[in-house]
């Protein structure tokens, strides 16, 4: 998302942030295999890892689920369904791939990390044209 952010030079204008819902690869940076995969696409990955906490749901304005178990995970930090309504899959918004989630390349070869940057950047370009036709706050 960053990248795409930088070629649609609105890094001013959005921010975005990456969290897992489990705890253990919390500091860690981005796997090696898929830091690889984005560079091959000419794509930085910077950071660390960190866990989704529920204060996230007042700091950001769309909460991006990669699969259905995250997506009940971050809801369960939302007892009361109030950020129900930011809380979406991001393959909701793939233009060209039919996938339901993402799927988790870690146990796979490089093959599964180069399908997951193509699928994302596929969801992340429909996601920003999704933001560009809504109205502006």
């Amino acid at each position: 998302m960053r990248h795409l952010l930088t070629q649609r030079q609105m890094t001013a204008k959005i921010s975005c942030d990456s969290a897992g819902t489990a705890s253990y690869h919390v500091g860690n940076p981005p796997d090696r295999r898929m830091t690889a995969a984005a560079k091959r696409r000419g794509i930085d990955l910077v950071g660390q890892a960190r866990q989704f906490e529920a204060a996230d749901f007042e700091q950001f304005d769309w909460v991006l689920a990669m699969d259905k178990d995250n997506y009940a995970n971050i809801l369960r930090l939302d007892p009361t369904g109030k950020y129900r309504h930011k809380v979406k899959l991001m393959c909701e918004f793939c233009r060209h791939h039919s996938d339901q989630e993402v799927p988790d390349p870690y146990y796979g070869g490089p093959e599964g990390f180069d399908y997951v940057i193509d699928l994302l950047l596929d969801a992340c370009e429909g996601f920003l044209d999704f933001l560009a036709q809504q109205p502006e706050a």
